[in-house]
């Protein structure tokens, strides 16, 4: 999964990516336009799950973050800055809250909606540029022949394009899965799920679970396709050079009952309907993150080829009753084990054994 991080100047966005990769970016590096890493997905179950197989290898699922610079009036424009978010899965909006008269705001007021209004426009123009573009070459293609599926995917661009002019980004339109294989191939920006990371000051940390009304920005939480989450970046970037029991001392201090990050890259699963399943045993215990309602074969096949390919059965367990039997074997004992075929729908928590043949 990738998620491309996106906001104005002085927002705190390439921080933000530092605490989520722990990269170590020097002065020079910092003020690249792109940087791209990787944060390991937290998961205590997983955790518990090895301190029973005690296996040779823990593999925690990842997400890889896009950082490009930020993003200016105009500065969108140009295609080559923006390539590297067009195979993104999601778009992370960093959302400078905080005040700090040593850090000067690009537009000089703190405006929170004003610029998630001002980053969205310059992504939707880039989308109208690149639509129309594509829309002047289908009708002169039609002047010389009748294609149907021409007509098809010009009336489906023309749509679109209508609703940028509309102002509204097209993650808000609902389309069939017909029209989302045609849209595929554009991979337009605007149509992207949004997650806006609301980047407040350090006084506002003990309340932050009531920042997104606080500050007015409730209205962000009713768009199509998106979600808020708050986060003190500051207090991230303490967190984040800490211990696992001294972070957890600190997040208690606060009165926090997990990191923002953490509520960041769950926030970002639930946006792309993403769950977690396990793999467990002695030479490794494995997360795997797959869509929502994806079966147990496909399932397997993200493992490896040979397992969807020779997929006889799958045994299913919940999590926490396969620590609560203490092996596979006393859970099947209590009855705990389900048989599952190929069109069975893997849920959030199973720990599967793939039975195939060779």
């Amino acid at each position: 999964m990738q998620t491309g991080i996106v906001g104005l100047p002085l927002v705190g966005k390439t921080s933000l990516f530092k605490i989520l990769t722990h990269a170590h970016l020097d002065a020079r590096a910092a003020h690249a336009a792109t940087h791209v890493g990787v944060a390991q997905v937290p998961d205590p179950r997983l955790d518990k799950l090895a301190e029973l197989y005690r296996p040779r290898k823990i593999t925690h699922a990842a997400v890889q973050y896009v950082d490009v610079g930020g993003l200016v009036q105009d500065r969108a424009k140009d295609s080559a800055f923006l390539t590297p978010l067009r195979d993104v899965d999601a778009l992370a909006h960093v959302v400078r809250v905080f005040e700090n008269p040593a850090v000067r705001h690009a537009a000089g007021k703190i405006d929170p909606l004003r610029d998630v209004e001002s980053l969205e426009l310059e992504l939707m123009l880039t989308d109208l540029d690149q639509a129309t573009r594509r829309i002047e070459r289908i009708e002169k293609d039609l002047k010389r022949k009748k294609e149907p599926a021409l007509e098809q995917e010009l009336a489906l661009l023309n749509r679109c394009r209508i609703s940028i002019e509309a102002e509204r980004p097209l993650r808000e339109l609902e389309f069939s899965a017909e029209e989302q294989k045609l849209l595929t191939s554009f991979m337009f920006l605007s149509q992207k799920p949004m997650l806006y990371v609301l980047n407040l000051g350090d006084a506002e940390v003990a309340e932050i679970d009531g920042a997104i009304q606080r500050h007015n920005l409730g209205v962000l939480t009713q768009r199509p396709n998106t979600t808020v989450t708050p986060i003190c970046g500051r207090i991230e970037a303490e967190l984040a050079d800490l211990e696992v029991a001294e972070a957890a001392e600190l997040l208690a201090a606060y009165g926090l009952k997990e990191s923002g990050l953490d509520r960041l890259i769950h926030a970002t699963y639930g946006l792309l309907g993403l769950i977690s399943f396990f793999t467990c045993g002695e030479p490794e215990c494995r997360a795997w993150t797959i869509r929502r309602g994806t079966s147990a074969l496909k399932a397997a096949g993200g493992i490896h080829s040979d397992f969807e390919r020779g997929f006889i059965k799958a045994e299913v367990v919940r999590w926490d009753d396969l620590l609560a039997a203490g092996s596979l074997a006393a859970a099947r004992e209590r009855g705990r084990v389900k048989l599952e075929g190929k069109e069975y729908a893997v849920e959030e928590g199973d720990v599967i054994l793939f039975r195939h043949g060779g």
